[in-house]
């Protein structure tokens, strides 16, 4: 199994690891600070070092509990030890990406009780659609307000990791029209932006809302006929 460092410190952009499995181009660590992607995340780039050798990480994925990093050039040996250092600045723009779309899912969720179907990001810049009948301009513009209110309150965001069983106690804490959550998973790790919004989530995320920094909505359209999408853009 591989330690997710990020699960404990979303801040942290260097690491220590042992190689614990080799395969073509990719290497399994047994600990890692690299997200491998997931929940409209993407995964994290970055390089391995090891003797002074720069190892450029393209791709990571997890698979049975291991956490694979792709690379360019030669793998190092099953049992080396290489230093791991993320692609800060992508990261970042990623966790404050995050943290939007939950401040946007928070307020609809709050305010219009509209559940989510969709969503995806990219640094500085994501997607989400929801359930709702109309969209329209003023509507849009309504939400925009409301959600940069959210930024400039500084809410603290908090993340925890709780049984199964007493995280479903949690009234609405899937807010996606289907619980994708695997029941296999026993222990749910849950996100909360205090005062706001509370949701099971693996992914990274800012320390506070304020850190999201100006949010704008960029385009809306219709995908169906009870289902709108929103396109929102960070500041670089």
């Amino acid at each position: 199994m591989t330690e997710l460092l990020y699960l404990q410190d979303a801040y942290l952009k260097t690491f220590e690891a042992t190689v614990v499995s080799v395969e073509g181009s990719e290497v399994a660590l047994d600990r890692t600070a690299f997200y491998p992607g997931g929940g409209g995340q993407p995964n994290d780039v970055g390089r391995l070092l090891r003797d002074g050798q720069v190892l450029p990480v393209v791709k990571v994925r997890r698979r049975e509990g291991l956490v694979w990093h792709q690379i360019e050039g030669e793998p190092p040996a099953l049992g080396e030890q290489v230093h791991g250092e993320l692609d800060w600045e992508r990261r970042y723009q990623l966790m404050r990406t995050h943290t939007a779309m939950h401040i946007l899912c928070g307020v609809i969720w709050r305010d219009y009780g509209a559940s989510v179907t969709g969503g995806n990001m990219q640094p500085l810049r994501g997607r989400m659609d929801f359930e709702f009948e109309h969209m329209q301009k003023e509507l849009v513009r309504e939400i925009e307000a409301k959600i940069n209110r959210e930024v400039q309150a500084a809410r603290p965001v908090r993340t925890q990791i709780l049984p199964r069983e007493e995280a479903f106690k949690i009234p609405d804490l899937i807010r996606t029209k289907i619980n994708l959550l695997p029941e296999a998973i026993q222990q749910v790790r849950v996100v909360e932006i205090v005062g706001l919004d509370l949701q099971a989530d693996g992914g990274t995320h800012v320390a506070n809302t304020r850190e999201v920094g100006p949010i704008r909505i960029v385009d809306y359209k219709s995908k169906g006929a009870i289902n709108k999408r929103l396109v929102v853009e960070l500041q670089a």
